[in-house]
């Protein structure tokens, strides 16, 4: 069905929903197929999740494979789910385990495999962990025995990695293990009886999803995301961002992590829109993936459709700007045309701070499709976003406050909350604070420390708690912007991130220096390539401001009078730019900067790491 894994065997369709039944397009075979479904769906769960899924035509595109051009659809996807969910309480049941309310961690590429097993964890009422396979076997355990999971799944290609971690005995034995080969059996066409769903509306699920921080301060911790909350994310995004059943969505991302999952997966089920897995990410690749719909001879295939919706982190713009020249001129004139805004009708940028250059010259690219720039973090999924209107993708901005989000800016010296309107002080200068959130998309609890959790809100007054994001932004009015033209919610003052609480905000000799904003005026340069800004102790401003950069070759050689382009060439550079406390002091030139797989700069690490601070 889904190729060799053992995952594949566990989910094989059970009641002959299969390719044969697929090609058929007489009417007949597309009503059996959508009875079929809907008799699978009886045996689901009755969350927002299960009863979008039930709405979607059985014959259309779920997931798609882009290299092998392996397709799925939502037929395929849900006779899949249930004999998984079946395969997994069977199991337990011999064990006399319950599945529902306990963590079951998962080990799967980016794949159909690892929908399937995403949603069959859900129709089990359980917590989905998905596991990073580049994480190392004590990162592993360490999540595997903080998040007490009973279970660990692993498709065929990660059988000897999930072996290493139960061999290494840090982990109590699972209540079974998916790997072992499991009775073929035989497919059956007869119908699932019919019966009243166990799950409540009004009790609501105990499953959901656990994702876990990058640990940036401490180790990392297990974010408790319920069923409500993560279906709340979805809604928001939907109205948003107006996924459709029409969308095609190129998935380029990690799958342990909110924006890869919810973002990318969840969000484009609820709308009955199509994923293609391209993963690990490979420029050339998503060009050619970008282009192949308006190359000479394409036709109406999946693998020929178009791509409508394309989620990234800053780094992958970068590569793929980078990349477009090496091209073929042919597949540069059909990319531009992919990538253009009456064909990618939304190319989104996230998880890390988007640099001018990269976005201008995205924009240059594809004819004038701006990124639309957002904010989210584990705890929350996405909770500010700019809007689908152009004229609402401000420069520098996250916008505002997406559906079912509350947000609030939270002064950083007074700890008064800075109300629409007091944004800027007696002084003239815009005034920082701490952006709180609150609403249904909100995580439930760090699992297992009650501290951290509680460390984590506030009480408003009006007794409802607040959740501290530690990042920091002003807010402002843009003319021309949050007229209401991309919805209701995108009105007022924009929000635009300064940085982490903690990390991103240096006080040096009194003042308080944005480390992002130094950081884009950095980027701006044609002889930086990559940049990161930190503070370093200073007796005499308390911190000092410095930059460790990656210079672009023809600047390693092409500074002043034939040398390297330096610290001094730096600051001459931003004395125009930026305020004198706000110019680094030191500057640091790396080969490359370490980042995450979102693309993501651990700055402590690194300051540890080229500094010995």
């Amino acid at each position: 069905m889904s190729g060799r894994s053992l995952v594949s065997r566990l989910v094989r369709p059970r009641l002959g929903v299969s390719y044969a039944l697929l090609e058929l397009s007489a009417p007949a075979a597309h009503a059996r197929l959508f009875s079929t479904a809907k008799r699978l769906l009886t045996e689901l769960p009755n969350t927002r999740l299960f009863r979008a899924l039930k709405e979607h035509d059985p014959a259309s595109l779920a997931v798609m494979h882009s290299l092998s051009g392996r397709s799925f659809t939502y037929g395929n996807l849900t006779a899949d789910v249930l004999r998984a969910k079946e395969d997994l309480e069977q199991k337990a049941a011999k064990t006399k385990g319950k599945l529902a309310g306990e963590r079951v961690a998962f080990l799967a590429e980016n794949s159909y495999d690892y929908v399937v097993m995403l949603l069959a964890i859900f129709g089990c009422d359980a917590i989905a962990l998905p596991l990073s396979p580049s994480f190392p076997t004590s990162e592993l355990q360490y999540i595997l025995d903080n998040s007490e999971a009973k279970v660990l799944l692993a498709t065929e290609k990660y059988a000897e990695k999930a072996d290493q971690v139960l061999k290494a005995g840090l982990w109590h034995d699972p209540l079974f293990d998916i790997r072992q080969k499991l009775s073929e059996g035989s497919a059956r066409n007869e119908a699932v009886p019919l019966k009243e769903s166990k799950y409540s509306l009004s009790e609501g699920p105990a499953g959901g999803m656990m994702l876990y921080t990058s640990g940036t301060t401490n180790r990392p911790k297990g974010v408790f995301i319920p069923e409500q909350a993560l279906a709340a994310q979805a809604l928001s995004l939907l109205e948003a961002w107006e996924y459709s059943s029409q969308d095609r969505l190129l998935h380029l991302l990690p799958l342990h992590h909110i924006h890869g999952v919810v973002n990318a997966i969840v969000t484009p089920l609820f709308a009955g829109s199509s994923v293609e897995f391209m993963y690990p990410f490979n420029p050339d690749q998503v060009w050619k993936r970008l282009a192949a719909p308006f190359l000479p001879g394409s036709n109406s295939s999946p693998t020929k459709s178009k791509i409508t919706f394309l989620t990234a982190v800053p780094t992958i713009y970068n590569r793929l700007r980078s990349s477009f020249q090496s091209l073929p001129e042919d597949i540069q004139q059909a990319a531009k045309k992919g990538i253009s805004p009456e064909n990618l009708r939304l190319n989104i940028s996230g998880s890390a701070a988007l640099p001018t250059p990269t976005k201008a010259a995205w924009q240059t690219l594809s004819n004038g499709n701006v990124l639309l720039e957002r904010f989210g973090m584990t705890e929350v999924g996405m909770a500010l976003s700019c809007g689908l209107d152009p004229a609402d993708r401000i420069d520098g901005s996250v916008g505002w406050p997406l559906p079912r989000v509350e947000a609030r800016l939270v002064d950083t010296e007074t700890n008064q909350v800075i109300l629409v309107g007091e944004e800027v002080d007696a002084n003239g200068r815009a005034r920082e604070g701490e952006i709180q959130l609150r609403g249904p998309t909100i995580f439930r609890e760090y699992w297992g420390n009650a501290e951290a959790t509680r460390e984590s809100f506030v009480p408003g007054d009006d007794g409802d708690h607040w959740f501290c994001t530690g990042d920091v932004a002003t807010r402002r009015v843009v003319e021309g912007a949050g007229k209401g033209t991309s919805g209701e919610w995108a009105r007022g003052p924009m929000y635009f991130i300064q940085g982490r609480k903690s990390v991103d905000i240096i006080k040096t000799g009194g003042e308080k220096v944005s480390a992002l904003e130094v950081e884009r005026e950095l980027l701006s340069l044609p002889q930086i390539a990559e940049a990161a800004v930190v503070g370093l102790p200073s007796e005499q401003w308390g911190s000092k401001v410095v930059a460790v950069v990656v210079l672009h070759p023809d600047a390693q050689t092409g500074g002043r009078k034939g040398k390297p382009w330096g610290p001094m060439d730096m600051r001459r550079a931003l004395k125009d730019r930026l305020a004198a406390y706000k110019i680094p002091q030191e500057m640091k030139v790396l080969e490359a900067i370490p980042r995450n797989a979102m693309g993501k700069v651990n700055k402590k690490a690194l300051v540890k790491q080229v500094f010995d601070v």
